[in-house]
């Protein structure tokens, strides 16, 4: 069989490395890394190893996004994971190499990892150079704000197309600290990507080298029998946490980085982001609340000077073991700080925010916990009315045609694990507040989750979810919500017993799917609270 794929026989006495390729072309954050798989090959293939190619799905996140197809994005973490695992163990790869660009890409190849336990490295496939629109920077959030936009008629179609045609340049993953990039900088600062993986562009001769570099690098980890279990360890958790923080990530790195511990039987809990976020500041201004991509922090030496500022701050882990066979300290050593005059990185005596800006609430809508995203520029409070929806297209169009007002919470439920099934992301109705120059004046609230683009006073992964019995299923029209992110707290402010009698007369739902792989997905993961995770109770 081998030998028709064209094995020698001087092949079948060499260490057998899998690549795992999330190469598509449904997205622009994945049409590059077919070239990038055949770079990581060739760098396991000239350092004595046999590399073996092979692929998995990615969805994209941004074209599916406020359609029912955004389902299948969560749930597409799980099949890439499946299905890494499951060709890996099938071949019997003495180690793998993965490359991924999406935001769903990353956490299910590190699963995977987790899951195997065999030596590995994680690959990013590369941030994209931001668009120029007006001689100003655009993205993928700056297209679905212009959607707002242009509904409060600050924008006409011409203006519309003009952002919309030049937003997205080409190959890379969305450019600002959303999704994709927040995960990248996760699983670097974890130690489990070389150093500054996460901060390249994607076509770029960085990129090609670090392809070729984890190729080297999974040889010398199998040399060393150093495997992803003594690397994915609960102080290296903690250094993800902190370097996300640091950043201002993506809210969606509370859920991944859940259940990504949850594959490596890594105790961590929503609690552990807290108590991190109690000593670690924001220091960068990147998008979507701040002002700079990707590309900047990557122009004035990418990752590793922070990691290099947290670790001189006692804030990081220095002695964590990483894919370089080497601790994170030792990593670190003669790195070069950040050139003096640069704002994109922030000094601690001047933090864009002193301590986190992911805040877990608790009360009585979330027993079990919701995740907000606080910048400080919406501030710090919110008191407001509910506005009900039971989906993200029913509140989407009542932000576009003014229904949704100043004061209100907007809250969209039945969009969570189960109940969506799949916790679809809410940057559609965000952009749209935003665009709508509601950014300040409105809350969200909801069971599902937000694209790493969303910002404004959003709360999402409220649990339990409404389809579950959760509070948020028996909100009403015009009920008082208050959102105190210094307290992190976020309470319906009725009466106990209202509550409680609401509660008892609930009946749950039909489930939206019966069959297939949505129906599987709803009948087997867990809460958001817990990485919303498929084996859980197995």
């Amino acid at each position: 069989m081998l030998r028709a794929v064209g094995f020698s026989d001087e092949d079948f006495t060499k260490p057998l490395i899998g690549i795992a390729s999330t190469w598509a072309m449904v997205t622009p954050c994945n049409m590059h890394i077919d070239q990038l798989a055949r770079d990581a090959g060739e760098g396991v293939d000239g350092n004595g190893g046999k590399s073996i190619i092979f692929g998995t799905i990615t969805v994209s996140d941004g074209i599916s996004m406020g359609t029912k197809g955004m389902r299948y994005s969560l749930v597409s973490r799980e099949v890439i994971a499946d299905s890494i695992e499951t060709v890996s163990g099938a071949e019997g790869f003495d180690g793998v190499v993965a490359i991924g660009g999406c935001d769903k890409n990353m956490p299910g190849c590190l699963i995977a990892m987790a899951r195997l336990n065999r030596p590995a490295v994680f690959v990013y496939g590369g941030s994209i150079l931001p668009g120029i629109n007006k001689e100003q920077p655009v993205d993928i959030v700056s297209v679905f704000e212009a959607v707002g936009q242009h509904a409060n008629k600050k924008l006409d179609d011409a203006g519309l197309k003009e952002i919309e045609s030049c937003a997205i340049p080409g190959a890379g993953s969305c450019g600002g600290m959303y999704t994709a990039n927040t995960m990248a900088s996760a699983i670097e600062a974890m130690g489990m990507s070389l150093p500054n993986s996460s901060a390249q562009l994607a076509i770029s001769k960085e990129k090609t080298a670090d392809c070729r570099n984890a190729g080297a690098a999974v040889l010398n980890l199998l040399e060393k029998n150093i495997r992803p279990g003594d690397i994915m360890t609960r102080k290296a958790f903690e250094n993800a946490i902190t370097v996300v923080i640091a950043l201002g990530g993506s809210t969606n790195a509370v859920l991944h980085l859940l259940a990504m511990a949850h594959a490596a039987n890594v105790p961590l809990s929503v609690d552990d982001f807290t108590e991190i976020g109690k000593r670690v500041p924001v220091l960068c201004d990147l998008k979507p609340s701040g002002k700079y991509h990707m590309a900047h922090l990557s122009r004035i030496g990418g990752l590793t000077p922070l990691m290099r500022i947290l670790l001189d701050r006692g804030l990081l882990h220095g002695d964590c073991m990483t894919v370089t066979g080497k601790t994170v300290a030792e990593n670190l050593e003669g790195v070069e700080p950040y050139p003096s005059g640069q704002d994109v990185v922030m000094p601690f005596d001047k933090p864009m925010r002193p301590t986190s800006h992911i805040r877990i609430l608790y009360g009585n809508l979330a027993p079990k916990g919701g995740v907000a995203k606080i910048s400080g520029k919406e501030g710090s409070r919110f008191e407001g009315k509910a506005i009900v929806f039971e989906s993200e297209e029913d509140a989407l169009r009542a932000i576009l045609d003014g229904t949704v007002q100043a004061g209100h919470v907007i809250v969209i439920r039945n969009e969570g694990p189960r109940g969506g099934p799949g916790m679809r992301e809410m940057l559609s109705p965000t952009a749209a507040i935003m665009g709508k120059g509601l950014g300040s004046e409105v809350a969200l609230i909801t069971d599902g989750r937000f694209s790493g683009g969303s910002h404004g006073f959003v709360v999402g992964h409220i649990t339990p979810e409404a389809f579950n019995g959760g509070p948020i299923a028996v909100v009403r029209n015009g009920d008082p919500i208050t959102i105190d992110s210094e307290k992190d707290e976020i309470n319906l402010e009725i009466p106990k017993n209202d509550i409680k009698q609401r509660l008892q007369a609930w009946r749950q739902p039909e489930p939206r799917e019966h069959r297939g792989v949505l129906a599987k997905y709803a009948r087997l993961v867990s809460s958001a609270s817990k990485g919303a995770v498929t084996d859980a109770g197995l």
